[in-house]
């Protein structure tokens, strides 16, 4: 029933069936999310009934058994991961030290964009702002840039793996024989991503004793954490930190370079919102200086395209499915435990009730109201 593009086959079957609509897949009883109202039911006002991740081939190859955050069930676990990140990785003092490294970054593609033009040279924007975003990631991650790990290829077969529909997820007395191969490219993907880890903090480990315990990026914090034994109600080790580190550098490498593969093209069909988008940075911020962080909440306009960008071509059609704790009634319609949820964010984006009639058309008139 599914073909290579799943969240359109639902969307197809949604305009028939509805915003909320039960499919079995295999042997699995799924919900299929496909307006704004139906996803704030289930993620907002019953947020706890659906708030565990279903187990899944990929979660316990590529997440180390679901010890990161992501794939996570719900539970004391996921609990004490996520006030780990929130209170001490993503706090706003954290991300603040890591602001010399962004601003440094950035700079020196602008000063190569810069020369390119001087000297009337073609580059490719996409590659750059890619390049740029690597570097910033592994900086703050793993405290350098350093040629001997490309995780690049690695995290984006991963992604490519758990966006699979793997038969063996869906009806399990299947999983042993791995029919589609999954399970094969899951066990070598992740040996190699732990073979590039074990060695980066290893290496860590080792320069902790010569910087006195100083932390210098994400994995020191964590090794930090690790070794005063933060975590009190579960066990926090390697794979831990692994686990993590899978989930920011997945996070991390794709969702920003997206909204440029595809904000770009949108602008050149539209040559009067892309003048309006350069204008803005040289009103707000003038032409003697660069655009700090600092200055983005005052540039509505970049941030309407960014927002129009991500509703039309959002990074995953398709969130990480949810899964039910509990039995729960919704509008009248009962969901048994051990559900699974999709959230089609895809049909959500083009819902002409939610934006206009005209939902499939890049148009930030209709969609966002001007500040």
């Amino acid at each position: 029933m599914l073909g290579d593009l799943p969240h359109q086959d639902l969307h197809k079957l949604s305009q028939k069936y509805g915003p909320i609509m039960h499919i079995r897949l295999g042997q699995v009883p799924t919900i299929v999310v496909s307006s704004p109202d139906a996803a704030e039911l289930f993620l907002k006002t019953h947020d706890l009934a659906f708030a565990s991740r279903p187990s899944l081939q990929a979660s316990k190859y590529l997440s180390y058994k679901r010890k990161g955050l992501v794939f996570t069930e719900y539970g004391t676990y996921w609990r004490e991961v996520r006030k780990l990140l929130s209170l001490e990785l993503l706090t706003g003092a954290k991300i603040e030290m890591f602001k010399p490294v962004r601003r440094e970054e950035v700079r020196g593609v602008v000063e190569v964009l810069k020369a390119a033009a001087g000297a009337r040279k073609a580059v490719c924007v996409s590659e750059m702002v890619e390049k740029v975003l690597e570097n910033i990631t592994y900086r703050m991650v793993f405290g350098c840039k350093d040629d001997r790990f490309d995780f690049k290829p690695i995290v984006g077969e991963s992604k490519e793996l758990v966006g699979a529909f793997n038969i063996g997820d869906l009806v399990p007395f299947l999983a042993p024989f791995d029919i589609q191969g999954l399970v094969r490219r899951m066990k070598k993907a992740s040996k190699k991503f732990d073979e590039f880890l074990e060695k980066i903090i290893e290496e860590h480990v080792k320069d902790a004793k010569k910087q006195e315990g100083q932390a210098r990026d994400f994995i020191d914090m964590m090794l930090s954490l690790m070794e005063e034994g933060s975590m009190k109600e579960v066990k926090f080790g390697k794979d831990n930190i692994k686990a993590i580190i899978f989930d920011v550098l997945a996070a991390a490498m794709d969702t920003s370079i997206n909204v440029v593969n595809w904000a770009i093209p949108e602008l050149l069909r539209h040559p009067k919102l892309m003048k309006r988008v350069q204008d803005e940075p040289r009103e707000v911020v003038g032409i003697d200086r660069m655009v700090e962080e600092s200055d983005l909440p005052k540039l509505n306009y970049l941030n309407m395209v960014i927002k129009e960008t991500m509703r039309l071509h959002p990074k995953g059609p398709l969130l990480v499915p949810h899964e039910s704790i509990e039995d729960v009634k919704i509008n009248g319609y009962f969901i048994p435990k051990k559900s699974r949820v999709l959230v089609n964010v895809w049909t959500i984006g083009r819902d002409p009730n939610a934006w206009s009639e005209d939902a499939e058309e890049f148009n930030l008139i209709d969609s966002w109201t001007l500040i």
